[in-house]
């Protein structure tokens, strides 16, 4: 369980504040306007902005001063952040080791991630040789080997096509269905919270509000969001 207990961050001019709980497993899609804090609020969990006040806490134990590698956390931007001079096998080892000093057994872990994917058998290509799609599955694959409970994605699909978006957020809701991980999804994109997000917390006037059901929500949005979406 994720827990934001009376939360406030703070970067110049702008603060964020989030005080609710997200259950275990939970799919929550992100949305509000550009520059509300979606991504802060992200990045707050990740370990890389610290909060002036409150505490984080992940299944009890407070997390807020943790650093990032220490988080039960895995996180996908949207650039992939997929090194360009790297392999396919060695951008997913990054997961598991930065030295990619892999063991026998962390290289089979790569392969099947890989795999599990559908980039089997890539495993020797660099990222310039692959299609957006398959480079957005190279990053998952990442995100796999490292089998972590919480998975942050800060709209790594944004850049793709409808029906290839699509596609790779199914994927990702098989991947979290199969690992039982909690997602957090920041998204420009109403229909990519239907899709995948039972649940999606609104980020507006320097509030993140509590996750509420996401068509409850998008059927009859608040004025905020209504503003936003256009409706």
């Amino acid at each position: 369980m994720l827990r934001f207990e009376d939360v406030h961050i703070r970067q110049g001019d702008f603060a964020l504040t989030a005080d609710f709980t997200v259950e275990p497993r939970a799919r929550v899609a992100v949305i509000g306007p550009s520059g509300a804090g979606k991504s802060t609020l992200l990045n707050a969990v990740a370990g890389f902005l610290e909060p002036v006040q409150g505490r984080i806490l992940w299944d009890g134990q407070d997390i807020t001063r943790a650093a990032p590698a220490k988080r039960p956390v895995a996180m996908l931007f949207q650039d992939n952040n997929l090194f360009p001079h790297l392999t396919l096998a060695q951008n997913a080892g990054l997961g598991l080791r930065p030295d990619l000093r892999l063991n026998a057994d962390e290289r089979a872990q790569v392969d099947a991630a890989l795999a599990r994917v559908g980039l089997k058998g890539l495993g020797d290509r660099r990222p310039a040789q692959l299609s957006g799609g398959q480079q957005g599955r190279a990053a998952l694959a990442r995100v796999l080997v490292q089998r972590k409970p919480l998975v942050l994605l800060d709209e790594p699909f944004a850049a793709l096509g409808p029906a290839l978006k699509s596609e790779m957020l199914d994927l990702v809701a098989e991947v979290l269905e199969a690992t039982g991980a909690t997602l957090l999804m920041v998204s420009h994109d109403p229909s990519d919270a239907r899709r995948i997000c039972p649940q999606t917390i609104v980020v507006d006037e320097g509030r993140a509000d509590a996750p509420t059901d996401t068509a409850a929500l998008l059927d009859d949005p608040p004025p905020g969001l209504r503003a936003y979406l256009g409706g």
